[in-house]
């Protein structure tokens, strides 16, 4: 579990100019939503508005990880199909991350219609003027469909239990922090070593052998 988790604050970081895209409008609105403050309240602000989002990341990955034991509990089938997919979606997430396959960006049709319900709902907590509305934006905020969020709860699906699932995708919600809390100088500065071609494709790779690893490991366990 401790080397999924790593996969999981990996994946997060190297993926989070995905979340610069997909969020970054949203937290440039946010801060015009926050009503003048000082400076640390309306961090503390962006804090528990990440927390939300984390938060609502765990309860899916609680619900995802407990959905696919019971799953194979009840098929009487091995959790090992179950790994067997996740390395399957390690790959394709180190394919995203290189920049060289983007089909994840399909996944995020799928989680449309949610948005739909809950975009309106959360409009009901602007502005954001207190720790109580900014933490309830943020869990609807994680809501937002987004296609590597769709790949890693579809990794929690072999974790084995609720809380595996759910400390997985927290761990990958952390690996999302520094680009959504840092700003100026010094997300520009992460951001472009994220984006150089050797960090990226070494990353990746890494990525790969893990999910390769996790296939072979899924097969021989199922073949002898």
């Amino acid at each position: 579990m401790s080397s999924d988790l790593l996969a999981a604050l990996l994946i997060g970081f190297l993926g989070s100019g995905h979340c610069l895209v997909m969020c970054g409008g949203i937290v440039g609105a946010l801060q015009l939503a926050m009503p003048a403050q000082s400076t640390a309240k309306k961090f503390l602000l962006q804090l528990t508005l990440s927390a939300g989002r984390l938060t609502t990341y765990a309860i899916f990955g609680a619900v995802v990880g407990y959905a696919g034991v019971s799953a194979m509990q009840m098929a009487g089938a091995s959790m090992l199909w179950l790994r067997l997919v996740a390395g399957i979606l390690l790959i394709m997430m180190a394919l995203y991350i290189s920049r060289l396959w983007f089909g994840l960006l399909l996944l995020e049709k799928a989680g449309q219609k949610l948005w739909h319900y809950v975009q309106p709902l959360s409009r009901r907590f602007l502005p954001l003027d207190s720790i109580t509305k900014a933490y309830a934006y943020g869990l609807c905020w994680g809501a937002l469909p987004c296609g590597l969020v769709y790949s890693a709860l579809g990794w929690s699906l072999a974790s084995g239990s609720a809380g595996n699932g759910a400390i997985l995708m927290l761990a990958f919600g952390l690996g999302t922090l520094p680009a959504i809390l840092l700003t100026g100088s010094a997300a520009q500065l992460m951001n472009k070593v994220k984006s150089h071609t050797a960090v990226r494709y070494a990353a990746a790779a890494m990525l790969a052998i893990y999910g390769s690893y996790t296939i072979w490991l899924a097969i021989k366990r199922m073949v002898f």
